[in-house]
């Protein structure tokens, strides 16, 4: 369900806000917030949020062997897309699983607050890619 209402989506928003994310604030259009869930552990989890509108830059998570991402929909709606392939909407309760290497996105749609966890999968020697932002009217033309 879209949710254009910040109070509305704070109540939905289980996981917490959390803070700004200005760390990687140059790698995202708009505002987004990071909840971290565990420590720097074997497996790093937080509950990223997006603004209406905001979205991170095509990245690739890259590792010798294993690494990867998993997200994990919890409030909102937002979009998420493979280089080369369509975007698919994000709801609640959808997964998406991202192997090591490939090229994507994520983020918000444009009239929704969007929460995911995202989870950084174990690999060894892996390391983040950030990549070009995504095209403006590529983005605005997602129904």
């Amino acid at each position: 369900m879209k949710i254009n209402n910040k109070a509305e989506f704070d109540r939905q928003n289980v996981f917490g806000l959390g803070q700004e994310n200005s760390a990687y604030a140059q790698y995202f259009i708009g505002k987004s917030y990071l909840h971290p869930l565990t420590g720097q552990g074997p497996i790093f989890m937080a509950n990223v949020t997006f603004e209406p509108g905001c979205r991170n830059n095509w990245h690739i998570h890259h590792a010798k062997a294993g690494g990867g991402q998993i997200l994990i929909c919890t409030a909102g709606e937002g979009w998420y897309q493979e280089a080369g392939k369509p975007a698919v909407s994000l709801t609640p309760g959808t997964v998406i699983t991202i192997p090591a290497g490939v090229k994507h996105w994520h983020g918000a749609k444009k009239d929704s607050w969007f929460s995911h966890i995202a989870v950084e999968v174990p690999g060894e020697e892996t390391a983040n890619e950030w990549l070009e932002a995504v095209d403006e009217a590529a983005y605005a033309a997602l129904a």
